[in-house]
């Protein structure tokens, strides 16, 4: 008998920028023992804001930087554009994250004797990349999104805390990496501040396409994302998207 059932479309695929499967994180032996991480699995579809929370001492930095390459996990893998870490020498791990993922710190980790523009270019110049014209394109493409066209000759010290977590924010993205990752990064900012540098980061995945992920302890900070993971004791607890 033939079946009258249409056959379904298949599920879309969902591109991901990032992924964990049991990953594991310990510190220290036997009554120092301490499971950071216990079990994680998580995927970080391209093109969104997600943001990472919990308590101090969830998990939630720990997790960050075993997704983005800067510690090894006890157990468990993590991909990153399409790529496993583990297995990768150290040497080998420094060149991914310098063409995949980009970092925005709490304390803005600029040279304070280079100007604005210098700060922003300084990564890929590390890197040997020329600078062609696609990318002199994308350079002033960010700038002027971020609203440092008036500011890429001063000096961090001549910047307010904001500014210079916008010229942070513009180092992080002038590589098009895979993902980035920002970690508190309205920290050390008022709450002014804080609000236009998240609205710049979300503007940066709405305008630029980007994929970012943010480890954040603040619930306002979190309604600016696409999508909350909430971490506790070293698992995910609660996942949900927060932003319209």
């Amino acid at each position: 008998m033939t079946s009258l059932t249409s056959p379904q479309p298949p599920a879309p695929t969902v591109a991901l920028a990032a992924s964990a499967r049991g990953l594991m994180k310990s510190f220290g032996r036997d009554d120092t023992l301490v499971h950071a991480l216990r079990g994680v699995d998580l995927d970080l579809p391209a093109g969104r804001f997600t943001a990472i929370m919990g308590p101090s001492g969830s998990g939630k930095s720990t997790l960050m930087h075993c997704l983005a390459g800067l510690d090894q996990p006890t157990a468990g893998g993590v991909t990153v554009a399409g790529q496993a870490l583990e297995g990768m020498d150290d040497d080998t791990l420094t060149r991914f994250r310098r063409d995949h993922v980009g970092f925005v710190f709490q304390a803005f980790n600029l040279l304070p004797m280079l100007s604005a523009a210098q700060n922003i270019w300084l990564p890929t110049e590390l890197a040997g990349r020329d600078r062609e014209r696609s990318l002199r394109e994308r350079f002033d493409g960010i700038v002027e999104t971020l609203g440092l066209t008036e500011r890429l000759t001063h000096r961090p010290a001549e910047l307010s805390g904001g500014q210079q977590q916008r010229v942070a924010i513009a180092r992080a993205l002038l590589s098009a990496p895979a993902i980035v990752f920002a970690d508190e990064p309205t920290g050390n900012l008022d709450s002014s501040s804080s609000a236009e540098v998240l609205s710049l980061l979300r503007q940066s995945v709405r305008e630029l396409g980007q994929t970012v992920v943010m480890v954040t302890h603040e619930t306002e900070a979190a309604t600016y994302a696409d999508d909350v993971i909430v971490l506790a004791d070293g698992r995910i607890t609660e996942r949900r998207q927060a932003a319209a």
